[in-house]
């Protein structure tokens, strides 16, 4: 069973970066698609970011626009999301995700880190 252990969040002004990372225990997943959602208070989840086994990405450019970038480390089952520029619209709770239709239907979620961006 695959578990997915987010860590990175926390308290930042606007304008800074955080980097998220995601680590996996109970199964290896190096051929899984990964990626990340959030959720903001009283919104529903979306979609932020995904990324193939071979590197190959995929952003909801509505809502980062370029300024999250999304990468993996397969030999450490690892992946991350950088953030910059941060607003507080960014603010949410944001979870790994992996396997499945990324965009659509993760097979697997994370319990989720929380991210709260001040003005």
């Amino acid at each position: 069973q695959v578990r997915l252990v987010e860590s990175g969040g926390g308290l930042i002004q606007a304008g800074g970066s955080l980097r998220l990372s995601c680590a996996v225990s109970g199964a290896t997943i190096s051929f899984y698609p990964r990626g990340w959602f959030r959720q903001a208070p009283g919104k529903e989840r979306e979609f932020v970011a995904g990324i193939k086994w071979n590197g190959e990405t995929t952003y909801n450019r509505d809502s980062v626009k370029g300024r999250f970038t999304i990468s993996r480390d397969n030999d450490r089952f690892t992946v991350y999301l950088q953030m910059a520029n941060l607003r507080p619209e960014d603010t949410g709770v944001y979870y790994c995700v992996a396997g499945g239709d990324i965009r659509q239907s993760p097979r697997s979620w994370g319990q989720g880190t929380q991210v709260t961006v001040s003005s």
